[in-house]
């Protein structure tokens, strides 16, 4: 048998190799528009700002990419739907996923209802069967895709009639751009992808964007802005919840004057963090101890609420709450008032409204319990170190030394974009992790819990990053990192391809830990042990490595530290992915044998560490 040299693996030369242009069909003359052609123009006229997919739904997408607007392929569809949702929570900037009429959408399905839990407004794509052939199961990948997402989206429309493309496109648009978001969903039949028009009149409602939907949005009546102001005064110790809704609106600006005017302390809740900066002295993300103090609790934008023993806060306190849609207020927890109006409006009204005024003592008391939080998690860190021998490295030194090198050393500590997931990591790393300003930090985990996505998630956002768009453009190219447990590896892993593919300067961190953080829920049953474990000291580095990504394996805490710095200089000079292996082992998740352990539900809410509210 002849023996060859194995082929040297690369980025093909075509990816990359076109350039933005504007597409052939540029109206209805000649020839005219396909369906899909119109329904792309529709997306480019709303500043759809990016488009992920893996190969499929052809029509749609090819005419999106001829579009202009930029489109990414990836390895699968549901780690492409991930990365628009990454995207979004990065920038606040509304991104497409697509995939096929079956598999495709099947595939989908949990990224979706992430973006769902998550109120990520994500324009949801898929072909379709034709309608002669419906009810035939003809060929393969029928499936009937409207009734699977009914409950994992905002709005929904299986598109049948040509004439009406245009139509629903705007029914989508008005959705995604209004109210509370959350993911819409339209499948196209291949009568209307290949319909052609020649005329305008050929499409029912062809109207432009100012016509079908409006910029207006509620602002707050004079009488609850005094309700307000009455109670806030009259509290000693209040706190303000900013949530998904400050983000969605774009009112870190107002919020921060706010908060500043009035002396009051903000902790951040949502699927993103940063819009109320970590490093400001009103910042109660990492004062959890101090919060059960509050005796007025304002929630603003907090779009997925909790029950009131979920948060730290006293049952009993007196609440505010702060929402674009009266029917969801006094939803889970009673309020003294809620004030229906956007969350940007309502913090720029109340500024001309809210009396300046000082509160040392319950500032005080905020910082004074952030130092204790910063103080316990030293702690976890020297113990950490006491556990980190023999070639294995605990989570509480991942998280510190992140944080030593993007956030408390050369580094400008409002650069770094980051992301996480994983359970086992989540007491020791993200309270690690600054998110300084708007979009610093995703939660891939957050409400759902979905893992797998936080690397293809964080591919949405490092696109965000490097390209400029949204929150990201003052740190346009910039290195990220995310941190995710080794189970991620099983689902994302090979999408780590599409960040050679697109050159992102991404650095993954993964806690290779030899198993399910669900081992312990075994109970020394051998039988049901197995279920829980992988194969031990697994190279992901090496496999990383074989799609073009730069690996290192750590096994010490100054193996960790060099590894850092060897893989940003690489992310950042070489605009490479970087991957790195730290070895660990399961037992760090036990109370029992390496205590604290994982203490999972125990993560404080609200808090910079939480992910559930």
């Amino acid at each position: 048998m002849n023996q060859h040299e194995p082929l040297a693996t690369r980025v093909s030369s075509e990816v990359g190799a076109s350039s933005p242009r504007q597409p052939e069909w540029t109206g209805f003359e000649g020839d005219g528009m396909t369906g899909a052609e119109v329904f792309a123009n529709l997306c480019k006229e709303e500043g759809l700002a990016a488009l992920f997919c893996a190969p499929g739904n052809y029509a749609i997408t090819h005419a999106i990419a001829a579009s202009g607007i930029p489109s990414y392929g990836g390895r699968t569809e549901g780690g492409m739907c991930s990365a628009a949702d990454g995207f979004y929570r990065a920038s606040g900037e509304v991104a497409a996923c697509s995939g096929t009429e079956g598999p495709g959408m099947a595939h989908m399905v949990m990224g979706i209802a992430a973006a769902h839990a998550a109120r990520t407004p994500l324009l949801v794509l898929a072909s379709n069967c034709t309608t002669t052939h419906e009810d035939r199961e003809y060929e393969i990948q029928d499936l009937p895709q409207q009734s699977i997402t009914q409950h994992l989206r905002k709005y929904g429309k299986r598109i049948i009639v040509p004439s009406r493309i245009y139509e629903y496109g705007a029914h989508a648009f008005r959705q995604l751009k209004s109210g509370i978001p959350r993911p819409v969903h339209l499948d196209f039949t291949e009568e209307v992808c290949y319909a052609r028009f020649t005329d305008p009149k050929q499409l029912s409602d062809f109207w432009s964007p100012r016509l079908y939907r409006t910029q207006s949005a509620a602002a707050p009546g004079s009488e609850d802005i005094r309700d307000f102001v009455r109670l806030v005064e009259t509290a000693k110790r209040p706190v303000i919840v900013a949530g998904h809704g400050v983000f969605h609106s774009k009112g870190s600006e107002p919020l921060l004057k706010v908060a500043e005017r009035n002396d009051l302390p903000v902790v951040v809740s949502g699927p993103n963090r940063g819009h109320f900066p970590d490093d400001h002295r009103l910042s109660a993300s990492l004062s959890p101890a101090a919060l059960r103090k509050a005796d007025l609790v304002i929630f603003i934008g907090q779009y997925c609420m909790p029950s009131p023993r979920e948060y730290l806060f006293n049952p009993l306190v007196n609440t505010v709450r702060v929402h674009p849609m009266a029917e969801d207020l006094g939803r889970n927890w009673p309020l003294e008032l809620g004030v229906v109006s956007d969350e940007r409006l309502f913090l720029e009204v109340l500024l001309d409204s809210l009396p300046a005024r000082t509160r040392d003592g319950w500032v005080g008391e905020v910082q004074a319990a952030r130092k204790a939080y910063e103080e316990e998690l030293d702690a976890e860190y020297a113990l950490g170190l006491k556990y980190s021998k023999d070639g294995i490295v605990h989570p509480a030194v991942i998280g510190k030394e992140i944080f030593e090198f993007f956030f408390n050393g050369k580094i400008d500590p409002k650069q770094t974009m980051t992301g996480t997931g994983g359970f086992t990591t989540q007491r020791y790393v993200p309270p690690r992790l600054r998110a300084n300003r708007s979009g610093q930090t995703i939660a891939s985990m957050y409400q759902f819990g979905a893992l797998g996505t936080a690397i293809p998630m964080m591919l949405g956002a490092s696109l965000a990053v490097k390209n400029g768009i949204g929150e990201q453009s003052a740190y346009q190219g910039a290195p990220t990192l995310v941190q995710c447990g080794d189970s991620e590896m099983g689902y994302s892993l090979l999408e780590l391809e599409t960040a050679v593919k697109y050159k992102l300067p991404l650095i993954v961190v993964v806690y290779n830990n030899n198993a399910w953080g669900t081992w312990t829920e075994a109970n020394d049953d051998q039988n049901a042990l197995q279920l829980h474990l992988f194969r031990e000291n697994t190279r992901y580095d090496v496999m990383a490595e074989q799609l073009g990504v730069h690996g290192e394996y750590v096994r010490s805490p100054e193996e960790m530290r060099a590894a850092l710095s060897r893989c940003y200089d690489i992310a950042a000079r070489e605009s490479r992915p970087c991957l790195i292996n730290v070895q660990a082992i399961k037992e760090f998740t036990s109370p029992v044998t390496h205590p604290p352990g994982y203490i999972g539900g125990s993560v404080p809410e609200p808090s910079i560490a939480s992910y559930q509210h």
